[in-house]
């Protein structure tokens, strides 16, 4: 008769026992719509990394988050020189939230900042044996890996974000994990999770109005014409019954601005909330301003009644400041910049983009000054200051102004000097220019 070893049987039982942990920790149940019991499966925690296979791999830290799947990592590669990848998620595509802004656009860019900001340790993997760049060449088609506090592996980002319901497929079969890609998508179908919920966003604000970013605004605004949409940025500068409202751009490292006009159809709580340094969600249609020969945004409104309204203006936060952003005249007037919009990449000028926002500017050295002689014009008094920096020539326009004791400010306190000016980009007669609304803006050397 064969006898049993007990530490063997022990042994094995222990091994049972470990195994069966793990595959509950992969797999657990659900309930479906009809209240039957469905299998989910974790497909992260099943998918490893192998830090041996032929993949290029390298730890980063997080230079600025974008959106769901794009984000900007540091990095030390003699591959990447810059020092900076620009990363573009493998395998999925997670609705818009820095251009024209969709449903769940802003909670797929949520889910991954904080996976991101809570991981100990990120690794970013090519699919081959090389870095890759996405069609635009700006940005590097990667996996993302991460680990969060007290994890011993680490997670796949792109899976976790597919699995989650937050994103479409993109190319997801055809690579390195395209199995549990679509695993992991599928499943997020069958689960009915955001995307695929039939449910609404809660961060998405359902009005009439097409929501978008500045930056979406400012390098595509004839597609806009007569349009109405909603973005948000911080006002810098009330003139007139115009406000100058700005916001800042992760992905590109720019202000974007655009001149809000909301003359005469605010009053209330609408028109108290157009104070400097407060940032608003602005809700108005794009027109063709004629007379400047630029765009402006118009139309504003706000009920009393229904201050939910999404096609309301509404209060974002207030204590803002605008960018004030130190510019040299030859950047302002020569500088070129690429900007990747959608799929494809736009050269423009450094001023085109900057229109409406803040900036400072220093040592103009003032060569002439033209004053505004009309006395029926509203604008008599006003002054052009043609200044020059290391030979480049920019054009300072002021509305009439008025120093501390009331006095209207004259060419005769400019001819001849220095300047330094805090002003907002504007355009005129073919050219761009920095408009100033005050006399405590210029300070004279």
């Amino acid at each position: 008769m064969k006898m049993f070893n007990v530490k063997n049987i022990c042994r094995a039982l222990a091994m049972v026992l470990i195994i069966a942990t793990a595959l509950t920790s992969l797999v657990s149940c659900k309930k479906d719509d009809e209240g039957s019991e469905t299998v989910h499966i974790d497909y992260v925690a099943s998918t490893k990394l192998d830090m041996n296979s032929s993949s290029v791999k390298k730890e980063v830290t997080v230079k600025s988050y974008i959106d769901g799947d794009t984000t900007h990592f540091y990095i030390e590669d003699p591959a990447i020189p810059t020092g900076l990848l620009k990363a573009r998620y493998l395998a999925i595509n997670t609705p818009e939230s820095t251009g024209k802004i969709e449903e769940w656009g802003k909670a797929a860019a949520k889910f991954t900042k904080e996976k991101l900001m809570g991981a100990s340790s990120i690794m970013v993997e090519s699919d081959n044996n090389q870095w890759n760049l996405d069609s635009t060449g700006d940005r590097h088609l990667v996996w993302v890996w991460y680990k969060g506090e007290g994890d011993s592996d680490y997670r796949n980002l792109n899976i976790e974000i597919l699995q989650n319901g937050l994103a479409k497929a993109s190319s997801s079969a055809n690579n390195r994990y395209g199995e549990t890609c679509m695993a992991a998508l599928n499943q997020a179908k069958a689960e009915k999770l955001h995307l695929f919920s039939g449910e609404k966003d809660p961060l998405f604000p359902y009005g009439q109005a097409t929501e978008l970013t500045l930056k979406e605004l400012r390098t595509n605004i004839e597609s806009y014409d007569g349009a109405k949409v909603a973005f948000e940025g911080v006002v810098t500068k009330i003139y007139s019954n115009t406000a100058y409202v700005e916001d800042y751009d992760e992905e590109t490292g720019l202000y974007y601005g655009m001149t809000v006009y909301y003359g005469f159809s605010l009053s209330g709580t609408g028109l108290g909330m157009m104070e400097v340094g407060n940032r608003l969600r602005i809700v108005g249609s794009v027109q063709f301003y004629e007379t400047g020969g630029t765009y402006q945004v118009s139309g504003l409104q706000y009920s009393d009644m229904r201050p939910n309204d999404p096609n309301n203006i509404q209060l974002i936060s207030e204590g803002n400041k605008g960018a004030y952003k130190l510019t040299d005249a030859d950047t302002f007037k020569n500088s070129k910049v690429d900007i990747v919009v959608g799929e494809e990449k736009k050269t423009f000028g450094y001023a085109e983009l900057a229109m409406s926002t803040s900036v400072e500017m220093r040592d103009l050295v003032v060569k002439s000054v033209y004053t505004t002689d009309n006395e029926t014009s509203s604008s008599n008094g006003a002054m052009t200051i043609t200044c020059e920096v290391n030979g480049v020539t920019i054009d300072v326009r002021t509305v009439v102004i008025k120093d501390a004791d009331g006095n209207i400010v004259t060419e005769d306190d400019f001819k001849g000097t220095t300047i330094d000016v805090l002003g907002i980009v504007d355009y005129f007669n073919g050219s761009y220019q920095i408009k100033v609304y005050s006399f405590s803006d210029i300070h004279v050397h």
